[in-house]
């Protein structure tokens, strides 16, 4: 059966890396380090289309409504992009990184390649330690969020030590 939905251990990664896991310090609109607009659990765009502007306010209710809809737009940009059967974990693992980094982004990876080629090669962990840079500059955020997404990817769990 295809995976179509993200499980609890993607929308826990994502918390984490999007707001330290504590939305609470995150309900007003806020500069990322890429330097976009952003509320709640990483969202740029609510979902009636507007961006998110400086002085916006949100619930915490409200920052987790966004998240899952901004989620649904990853789910299917991964559904549609990954040609192979996915495991639940895998699947996880590309929606974090299409929901942080956009569905162009996967759609003309070499990450997405090798997925499509052979979900269990070994090499697809290198292929998430690429994308650590915004505006040509290496995040060390993104280094650790790539980290962890290749680690659910091939291990199933969350692991945020890195």
């Amino acid at each position: 059966m295809k995976i179509t939905k993200v499980s609890g251990n993607c929308i826990k990664l994502i918390e984490h890396y999007e707001c330290s896991g504590d939305v609470g310090r995150y309900l007003t609109a806020y500069k990322c380090p890429a330097g976009v607009w952003t509320i709640g659990i990483g969202t740029t765009v609510y979902p009636n289309g507007t961006k998110v502007k400086p002085g916006d306010k949100c619930t915490v209710e409200q920052a987790f409504e966004y998240l899952r809809h901004d989620l649904t737009q990853a789910e299917e940009d991964v559904c549609q992009a990954a040609k192979v059967q996915l495991t639940q974990q895998q699947f996880d693992a590309l929606v974090s990184f299409t929901y942080n980094l956009g569905g162009l982004s996967l759609k003309g990876s070499t990450l997405l390649k090798k997925v499509n080629a052979n979900p269990n090669d070994p090499t697809i962990e290198a292929e998430f330690n690429k994308w650590v840079y915004a505006n040509k500059v290496k995040l060390p955020g993104l280094v650790k969020r790539r980290k962890a997404e290749a680690w659910l990817y091939f291990h199933g769990i969350n692991n945020f030590n890195f």
